[in-house]
């Protein structure tokens, strides 16, 4: 748990106190050195959940020492760097014409005919709002939001397709390299009979081969290139890059796809996510960034099965979250 005023701390349970001055219930906290803070139940806004950025459990703070009050000064630094870094980025967004894609051609039309599926409503709905940002001189940053299996990659490679016909290069930025090999197979099946040059770059190639893919992608002899983070290194060049898709942007940090967007401000961007971050998600709202939602499930979609890992379970339970068991499934 993170207390406010004094830091991470580990929570002890609830302890009712019944005499003295000060009685009620009380969230008991310990700190480095074993020290123990009682907070009383109606002061619970000061505490709230530790979330860590990596699979070890925080280090407790010292109550009375100076190493968190310089953490908080730290962050609230680099939230002020990073806001005003998004305004700038989106500021030139709005004011500069970006790459006006054109209309639908024959190519586009047999491309999206050779679906094997039939589209939803909201795919189509979806679709046609990508490609009229798509067309406008203003760079595009719309966001799609759905559940896992309901097209949203589908869109992805349409969006990219019509990048690609008009001579335009694209780069999809996945979190994980073993998404990267799927996205990879996913796209050479779908485009197999078109000539676009579609490759990933991971761990999953030798250091030769990347530096082959990277040689290719800066002649231009790559249309799509999917990969991890990766996709941010230096050495990384597009010739004429037209397209960045962001797949499962909760899994990414704020200044990874942000220095993504700084390398190419004038570049249509197109987010991919099942659960947006609460940030995108504003500012989706407040209309910085155009949104569109699948709500409805394609025919025939199976229900998603997932296991919950031990690790994951230990966490949960860090977390102070229960187990439910609800209609035989389990949920936290």
């Amino acid at each position: 748990m993170v207390q406010v005023t004094h830091g991470i701390a580990r929570y002890r349970g609830l302890r009712a106190v019944r005499d003295g001055i000060r009685q009620g219930d009380f969230l008991v906290l310990e700190f480095a050195e074993s020290v123990t803070l009682l907070v009383p139940v109606e002061r619970i806004d000061m505490v709230q959940k530790y979330i860590g950025g990596g699979r070890t459990v925080g280090k407790l703070d010292k109550i009375g020492g100076s190493l968190w009050s310089k953490k908080k000064a730290k962050a609230e630094d680099s939230v002020h760097d990073l806001a005003g870094e998004l305004l700038e980025v989106q500021a030139i967004r709005a004011e500069r014409s970006g790459y006006s894609f054109p209309e639908d051609d024959e190519k586009m039309k047999a491309f999206e005919d050779a679906f094997p599926f039939n589209e939803t409503t909201d795919q189509l709905h979806s679709m046609e709002a990508i490609k009229g940002d798509m067309q406008k001189p203003k760079p595009m940053d719309r966001l799609v939001c759905g559940d896992v299996g309901y097209g949203k990659t589908e869109l992805a490679m349409r969006a990219a397709f019509k990048a690609v016909a008009a001579g335009k290069q694209v780069a999809i930025l996945v979190p994980t390299t073993v998404l990267a090999q799927q996205h990879l197979v996913s796209f050479r099946e779908r485009m197999a009979e078109w000539p676009v040059k579609v490759e990933a770059i991971s761990r999953f190639l030798s250091k030769k081969k990347q530096n082959l893919v990277l040689e290719k992608i800066s002649q231009g002899e790559v249309d799509i290139l999917i990969g991890t983070h990766r996709l941010l290194s230096g050495d990384v060049h597009f010739k004429d890059l037209g397209l960045i898709v962001i797949d499962e942007e909760q899994r990414f940090g704020v200044a990874h796809k942000e220095k993504l967007k700084q390398l190419r401000r004038l570049v249509d961007v197109l987010t991919l996510t099942a659960t947006p971050i609460p940030r995108t998600l504003h500012m989706s709202l407040v209309g910085v960034k155009d949104i569109s939602s699948l709500h409805e499930a394609p025919e025939g979609r199976a229900p998603i099965q997932t296991e919950v890992t031990a690790f994951e379970e230990r966490r949960f339970r860090q977390m102070g979250l229960r187990e439910i068991n609800r209609d035989g499934q389990i949920y936290w």
